[in-house]
């Protein structure tokens, strides 16, 4: 059951929600709670949490990206787009006071890998093992 469930997930796609929600986390939120921190809640600014969702985003998206990479188109265009918007998460992180400066390039760039590695997915059109020889999907 859990296989089957795991079938029916498209990677990409779960990159890109994570990202989205990423995205969502540090740009809206801090809107909405400002107060939390009279409550005891200190989320918004917390390293380990931050740091966390990175990592939870980039786990996913190299599970993704090397789902396509190996299994679909062997480009490498998604991954290098990917690794640099991670760097720019990770890089928002020690840089505080251009934080969404480095946000909105970070966002756009791990998006735009997993939009990348979704399409060229569908111009490979098939699934099939490792082994295979996709020269004309190089160029």
């Amino acid at each position: 059951m859990v296989r089957e469930l795991a079938k029916k997930i498209n990677p990409d796609g779960l990159g890109i929600v994570t990202s989205v929600l990423c995205a969502v986390h540090c740009a809206v939120l801090p809107l909405f709670f400002t107060t939390l921190p009279v409550f005891g809640f200190e989320v918004l600014q917390n390293k380990t949490f931050e740091f966390s969702m990175i990592g939870i985003a980039g786990l996913i998206g190299v599970y993704a990206l090397q789902h396509g990479y190996k299994r679909h188109h062997h480009k490498k265009l998604p991954l290098a787009v990917f690794l640099t918007g991670l760097s720019f998460l990770i890089l928002k992180e020690v840089f505080v006071s251009v934080e969404l400066l480095l946000l909105i390039p970070a966002a756009g760039l791990i998006i735009s890998a997993h939009f990348l590695n979704f399409r060229f997915c569908r111009q490979a059109n098939h699934c099939h093992a490792t082994d295979c020889n996709h020269e004309h999907l190089l160029g």
